[in-house]
């Protein structure tokens, strides 16, 4: 026989309320619902306005293949993201080092400080006609825009996870022996890799963001170029489409980080599980 179940109204209650926020709190549920309410605003908003230059979100769809199995489309997708990607590992190599210097020395700090904070609210696209003047129209200036916009929030957020080290960890690495570089590699740099990654995953929607600017100021080719050819050429329906295909970019890159993010920062969420307990 079966044994008989006990069953409350607060029991049943507490389980009905579990099992209607299971499918809100479903983050790809979620994404597809955002995605439908917007493309349905999209939609209702192209039919209001009537607009040539704002077409539907079905017209954009129905751009999309042209463009992905375009090879010039495709190259110069290619080409975006390798620029990208470049620039993204110079901002990187140089600030993370220089934060985590920051965080941990007042000199350095005094240093740099003053000059971040009067580079950081500065548009890093406005910079983009100097550096054509200095280093001409080709990849170098729009790497080097995009890393010095990527650097900015790796800066900080290394500064920021550097300062909050306990300083009995550098101490105790200190009264081992260990040598300054080798003390902020592996004592300090462990232990703010957390908020690192924070300022690491900033970064990458931001070298989305100037990737893009930076070409549509230097045309010659990108993504970047390929937007506003588009436009010029009257081809409104392509125009969203590449916006489409960005914003599909930004949200694969910021995934897949976030993904990167949560691998090397699993023992840190399991210490914080641990002190909850």
């Amino acid at each position: 026989m079966n044994a008989p179940t006990n069953s409350t109204p607060e029991a049943t209650a507490e389980t009905t309320a579990r099992s209607a926020a299971a499918w809100y709190e479903n983050s790809a549920l979620a994404m597809a619902l955002v995605v439908l309410l917007l493309g349905g605003l999209w939609a209702l908003a192209a039919w209001w306005l009537g607009f040539s230059s704002f077409p539907g979100p079905v017209d954009a769809l129905r751009a999309l293949p042209a463009l992905l199995f375009d090879p010039n489309a495709l190259l110069a997708m290619a080409m975006s993201l390798g620029r990208m990607a470049i620039g993204y590992v110079w901002a990187l190599v140089f600030a993370v080092p220089l934060g985590l210097a920051m965080g941990r020395s007042q000199f350095v700090h005094d240093l740099i400080h003053p000059l971040a904070s009067l580079s950081y609210p500065m548009p890093k696209a406005a910079l983009m006609p100097i550096l054509m003047l200095w280093f001409g129209l080709g990849s170098f200036s729009k790497i080097l825009v995009i890393a010095m916009g990527v650097s900015l929030p790796m800066l900080y957020h290394s500064c920021l996870g550097a300062s909050r080290v306990e300083n009995k960890l550098v101490w105790t690495a200190q009264a081992m022996g260990m040598k300054a570089v080798a003390r902020l590699f592996r004592v300090v740099l462990p232990a703010a890799l957390p908020e690192i990654l924070i300022g690491c995953r900033v970064g990458v929607i931001m070298a989305l963001i100037v990737m893009v600017s930076s070409e549509m100021i230097a045309r010659q080719e990108g993504v970047g170029n390929l937007l506003f050819t588009s436009m010029d050429m009257a081809q409104y329906s392509s125009v969203y489409a590449v916006i489409l295909i960005l914003a599909v970019m930004g949200v694969v890159l910021n995934w897949l980080f976030e993904k990167v993010r949560r691998y090397l920062t699993r023992w840190a969420e399991s210490v914080d599980d641990n002190a909850l307990r």
